[in-house]
């Protein structure tokens, strides 16, 4: 894990904006990618299994800290159900969760991504990890992780979308279910390592004018 940048307060605050990095961010995703590949008609209770599995032990380093994160506290909570409802539940009453699981974890994500906007972003969590303490309260690092989370859960939102119109047509539903979402993902990881260097860019460049 990258250091805390020390060499600056928060008036060098554009050198904090390399907070979110993108491997970090992939990683926590990383649960919600295998549910969403390996899940299907008959193999989402394993898909929802090996997802929570994956989000425990990814998250168990946060959590031996005190520091666990929203996904990862949204992770467990959504696979969890899922698999005790697999387990439980008649399957003929579960065909509705067989049918939607895939855009229901994309929907998921949504909420929880841009109703973090109304609390913590859920990027600060992560930014928070590389940056100094001083420069967390600053506008220039609220501002960016706001951005950030808004284009991830808007990426969740097109991909639960896609989803549901690809179970409604009669082609194309490889590049509904895989091919855009995937270049959707691509693209949001570059942002997100492009868009804090932009912002620090863009700070240092005030600094040398002023």
């Amino acid at each position: 894990m990258k250091q805390p940048d020390r060499g600056r307060g928060p008036r060098g605050g554009g050198q904090a904006m390399r907070g979110v990095r993108e491997r970090n961010v992939f990683f926590a995703f990383l649960p919600w990618i295998i549910f969403d590949v390996v899940a299907g008609p008959s193999t989402w209770e394993l898909a929802a299994f090996a997802a929570l599995v994956a989000t425990i032990v990814l998250g168990l380093p946060d959590l031996l800290r005190g520091a666990v994160k929203l996904l990862d506290i949204t992770g467990v909570a959504f696979f969890a159900v899922i698999s005790v409802l697999g387990l439980v539940v008649d399957r003929h009453q579960l065909i509705w969760l067989e049918t939607y699981s895939q855009t229901i974890a994309g929907g998921v994500l949504a909420v929880v991504a841009l109703g973090s906007l109304a609390f913590v972003p859920f990027t600060e969590q992560y930014a928070r990890e590389s940056t100094h303490p001083q420069v967390w309260a600053t506008p220039a690092f609220k501002r960016t992780n706001r951005v950030l989370t808004a284009m991830w859960g808007t990426v969740f939102l097109l991909t639960a979308v896609l989803g549901l119109i690809a179970l409604h047509v009669g082609s194309g539903t490889d590049w509904l279910n895989w091919i855009v979402p995937a270049i959707l993902l691509v693209l949001a990881i570059r942002i997100t390592h492009w868009y804090p260097e932009y912002v620090r860019e863009q700070a240092r460049r005030r600094s040398q004018a002023g």
